[in-house]
């Protein structure tokens, strides 16, 4: 790891001392860039100002944020405060260092991410491990191929205590093992199944096991317990020509195990061959040192560290998922199949906080923004844009050329052909008569939005009805019938009050639109160009 050159340090800020915030105080302060401790705790303040007289302390965010000698903050608070306080922080356009879990929502992690980004800020998540000198030098040997086709990994992380009350233990211990294994990985995985036991409070977990099921054929698995006699810190992985073992508890020399062990195959049966394990000489170092280095060192130069904000939310969708799971008794949770990076590459955008199921098609030149979700069985054609916080599926089709506002659910039983607009926060229906107690779902009614429809804002379209080509719905406005091509709808329940132009203007006398010229012939449907 490089250093910063201490010339073109900026000056830290520390929130938090608590159990870990001590670490973080102590190697700043001795790195010579701690300039504040801010915490709530007036007596833990009065101790830390003993210890490092030169260093100023602070109750309050407000005193950090206004310090023009302050550029780094560290935070290392419970994990419910980081996203406010990072916010608070980017927006000041201070680079900022959170303690894991980097948030507790995959759209809190996709705020930071972007608020980061367009202040040109240092976002960087505590994942310690992935500085260890022994996991780095595994890492090395799985990306020059020494370990062969990587078939299982797992890892142990066993205590008797810290235990926690804040948070349940897969929160507290398992993001660190998530990180490496998705490190090693190279991908993320496509399911996640996660059980456990709670004994000593009947909603925290004391004890996880989470399965990993990655694209490549790849499975890991993480067991978790702060309910154990002996501490036990271990990452074993499992390749087709050599294995290793990372085990933290050992002395340095021992830390990092290379295994010849090779399966081999006499007569058609499976012998292992086993070697004797070769100590990998390691430099020795405190990870924690070489994190807090690696914060200096990318905001000196504008480089990502290791741990950036993609990295946090990569492993809080993990995260995620595998609460889901533990709370429904061990489900198998399918991760979403594209990511935005993935379906980029493919001529299609999707923002790094939207989800897309599997079996979902998406054409070319298509983008879609923050927050939304497209469902299982959903077709989506070229060039739409999708906004945020949108909802379509499952089994919904959505033609080209379709733009779809922000806060739409598109349900299933709608479909949108090509050109058809829908307007923020517009809503539709698929159950004419829902109850919360009785299931209907089997009694969905159609809606079909026909070429080039408009949705107005906040407009509602009942099921079981058509939107005429090129119709226009006003905002506000309640759909509860049928609706000719071309027509004008306002109000509540919506009425006719006029006919719209393809091109989106008010016809005049003798259908003739004032604007492009075109002129209409009215028929049963509605009106036809003359």
């Amino acid at each position: 790891m490089i250093k910063a050159k201490r010339k073109n340090v900026p000056g830290v800020a520390v929130i938090g001392t608590g159990y870990w915030g001590k670490n973080l105080v102590r190697n700043y302060a001795e790195l010579g860039v701690l300039k504040l401790i801010c915490d709530k705790d007036e007596t833990i303040l009065k101790l830390l100002k003993s210890q490092y007289p030169a260093v100023d302390t602070c109750f309050a965010l407000n005193e950090i944020l206004r310090r023009s000698d302050i550029n780094g903050v560290v935070i290392a608070t419970p994990a419910e405060t980081h996203f406010a306080l990072a916010r608070e922080v980017l927006l000041a356009g201070k680079h900022v260092y959170v303690e894991k879990p980097l948030v507790l929502e995959s759209g809190e992690a996709a705020e930071l991410i972007d608020l980061a980004d367009k202040k040109q800020c240092c976002l960087m998540v505590g994942h310690l491990l992935q500085y260890h000198p022994a996991f780095q030098a595994l890492k090395d040997m799985v990306s020059s191929g020494e370990l062969g086709r990587i078939n299982y990994i797992y890892s142990n992380r066993l205590n008797l205590g810290k235990i926690r009350r804040e948070e349940n233990i897969l929160w507290s211990f398992a993001p660190h093992d998530i990180s490496m294994i998705l490190a090693l990985a190279g991908e993320e995985p496509e399911a996640v199944l996660t059980t456990g036991g709670n004994y000593l409070h009947r909603r925290i977990a004391d004890v996880t096991t989470m399965h990993l099921e990655f694209p490549s054929g790849l499975k890991a698995h993480i067991f978790v317990s702060w309910l154990h006699p002996f501490k036990e810190q271990k990452l074993v992985v499992v390749g087709d020509r050599k294995m290793a073992v990372f085990d933290d508890t050992k002395p340095w020399s021992e830390k990092l195990l290379l295994y010849p062990h090779e399966i081999k195959w006499e007569m058609g049966m499976p012998i292992p061959e086993k070697g004797e394990p070769e100590h990998i000489a390691l430099t020795q170092g405190e990870p924690l040192r070489v994190e807090c280095e690696q914060f200096l060192h990318c905001i000196a130069t504008g480089r990502t560290p290791i741990t950036d904000g993609r990295e946090g939310l990569r492993v809080l969708r993990v995260l995620n998922a595998g609460q889901i799971s533990l709370n429904e008794n061990g489900r198998r949770i399918m991760m979403p199949s594209l990511s935005g990076q993935a379906v980029e590459a493919g001529h299609v955008y999707v923002h790094h906080s939207a989800l897309v199921d599997q079996d979902v098609s998406i054409g070319k030149g298509t983008k879609i923004w923050h927050f939304s979700h497209v469902l299982s069985g959903s077709r989506i054609g070229q060039d739409c844009n999708i906004g945020q916080n949108v909802v379509v599926g499952p089994d919904v089709i959505v033609g080209n050329r379709c733009k779809i506002q922000n806060n739409v659910s598109v349900y299933k039983g709608v479909t949108l052909e090509d050109e058809v607009f829908c307007g923020p926060s517009a809503v539709f229906t698929n159950v004419f008569n829902p109850r919360a107690h009785i299931r209907r779902m089997d009694e969905i009614r159609p809606t079909l939005l026909k070429k080039g429809a408009t949705l107005g804002a906040n407009c509602t379209v009942v099921c079981g009805h058509e939107i005429g080509r090129y119709a226009f719905v006003g905002a506000g406005a309640v759909i509860t019938t049928h609706v000719r091509d071309h027509a004008l709808m306002t109000g509540n329940p919506a009425r006719q009050t006029g006919w719209i132009c393809a091109c989106g203007n008010k016809l005049g006398a003798e259908l003739l639109c004032p604007e492009c010229g075109k002129q209409y012939l009215e028929k049963e449907h509605g009106l036809i160009e003359k």
